[in-house]
C-alpha cells in the first residue's frame, strides 16, 4: 500500500517526471510483488537484476488480463476492476484498480494538460454501447469530466441524437468550449441523422475508436472527412486509451498522439516481438503507463503504430491476427 501511495502522489503532484528512473523503480518492484509478471519473466529466463534499459525490460502480452489477475500486492487491495467491452462470445480483459480516485483524477490530469481546464467545458458524451454495460473505464472517465465541468448543460447522450443537436445549437455561442466526446460508430450514426448544424467555432469533436462489428472497417481519413462534413470542424481529435492502461494520448487531428508524461511508447518488430524498429517504420506497439503501478506497467498491446516526421504517434490499427476488440482503431 505504501508503494501506491508513494507512486500515486509523485505522478499527481510533479509537473515534470523523470519517466526512466520511475520506470526501473516501478520494474523493480512489479517484477517481484506481481506474481503474473513474475512468472512470465522467469518463463523467459530473464533476470531482473540485469535489465539496464528500457529496451530490456519484458512487457507482458496484452492477452494476460483476460486470463489472470494481474496485480501487484495482495488481492484485498483491489476492491474492483473495469472490464473491456468486445464482441459476443469474447472473453474480455479485466483491469483490477487499487483506487478509483486515483484513475479519475489522473485522467482528468491528463486532459488538462493537453486542453486546459475542465471547467472551461461543457462536456457532452455519446457512448451508447458504453453506457449499456458496467465497467467501462471511459465512462467513469466521461462521468468525472462532466462532474467537474460544473456545467448544467454537461451529460451523456444515448440514442437521443435529436436532443444532441439541439443542445450543440444551444451552445453555439457561448463562452465555454464544448467537449464532444463519442465512440466512432455512433458519431457516424449521428452524422448520417444530416441535422443541420451551425459552424460551431468552440466545438471540439473527439472520437475514442470503437466499430465493434455495428458498422463497416473504414480507414481513419475517411470516418474523420464524414465527421468533419456533418460537424462543420476543421479537425477530429482522437483519445487512445483502453482498459488495460490507466493513461490516455490525445490527438488534435490528423490521427497524431501526443504521449503524456506518464506515457512512453517503443514499436517492436511485427516479425520478432523480442526486437526493436528504429527506423520510423510501422511496428507493434509497446506501452510503458507509470500509471499502472498496482498492476503491470509494462504491455506489449495488439496495436501497430509508426512515429511520424514530427515525433508523434500515429496509431495504425491492430495485427491480423488479434480478434476485434471494442476500442479498436480503423487500419490506415
Amino acid at each position: 500500500m505504501k508503494y501506491f501511495k508513494s507512486f500515486s502522489e509523485k505522478l499527481l503532484n510533479q509537473e515534470v517526471l523523470n519517466f526512466e528512473e520511475m520506470a526501473f523503480e516501478m520494474f523493480k518492484f512489479q517484477s517481484v510483488s506481481n506474481p503474473v509478471y513474475h512468472n512470465y519473466i522467469k518463463a523467459r529466463n530473464m533476470d531482473p537484476e540485469s535489465v539496464r534499459s528500457l529496451e530490456e525490460i519484458p512487457f507482458l502480452p496484452i492477452n494476460f488480463f483476460k486470463d489472470h489477475q494481474v496485480i501487484s500486492g495482495s488481492p484485498d487491495l483491489f476492491p474492483f476492476f473495469y472490464s473491456s467491452s468486445g464482441t459476443t462470445g469474447v472473453v474480455t480483459s479485466k483491469h483490477f484498480i487499487w483506487s478509483e480516485e486515483f484513475y479519475l483524477q489522473h485522467a482528468l490530469r491528463v486532459f488538462q494538460m493537453q486542453y486546459g481546464p475542465i471547467e472551461d467545458f461543457h462536456v457532452l458524451a455519446l457512448l451508447p454501447s458504453y453506457l449499456e454495460r458496467k465497467g467501462s473505464s471511459l465512462v467513469s472517465m466521461a462521468a468525472y469530466f462532466i462532474e467537474q465541468s460544473g456545467s448544467v448543460h454537461s451529460g451523456f447522450y444515448l440514442y437521443n441524437h435529436r436532443d444532441l443537436a439541439n443542445k450543440l445549437l444551444l451552445l453555439q455561442n457561448g463562452n465555454r468550449k464544448v467537449l464532444l466526446l463519442g465512440v466512432t460508430f455512433a458519431l457516424l450514426d449521428f452524422a448520417e441523422m444530416q441535422f443541420d448544424l451551425p459552424q460551431m467555432d468552440n466545438l471540439i469533436l473527439m472520437e475514442t475508436g470503437g466499430m465493434k462489428g455495428r458498422r463497416r472497417e473504414m480507414v481513419r481519413e475517411e470516418v474523420h472527412e464524414i465527421l468533419k462534413n456533418a460537424f462543420g470542424v476543421p479537425d477530429v481529435h482522437s483519445e487512445y486509451g483502453m482498459t488495460e492502461l490507466m493513461s490516455q494520448a490525445y490527438s488534435k487531428g490528423g490521427g497524431k498522439y501526443t504521449m503524456p508524461s506518464t506515457m512512453h511508447v517503443l514499436l517492436r518488430d511485427v516479425n520478432d516481438p523480442f526486437n526493436y524498429i528504429k527506423e520510423k517504420t510501422q511496428g507493434g506497439i509497446n506501452i510503458i503507463d507509470l500509471a499502472n503501478f498496482h498492476s503491470c506497467a509494462f504491455i506489449e498491446t495488439q496495436d501497430l503504430g509508426r512515429y511520424a516526421a514530427d515525433g508523434k504517434l500515429e496509431v495504425m490499427g491492430r495485427f491480423d491476427n488479434s480478434e476485434v476488440r471494442g476500442c479498436n482503431l480503423m487500419i490506415n
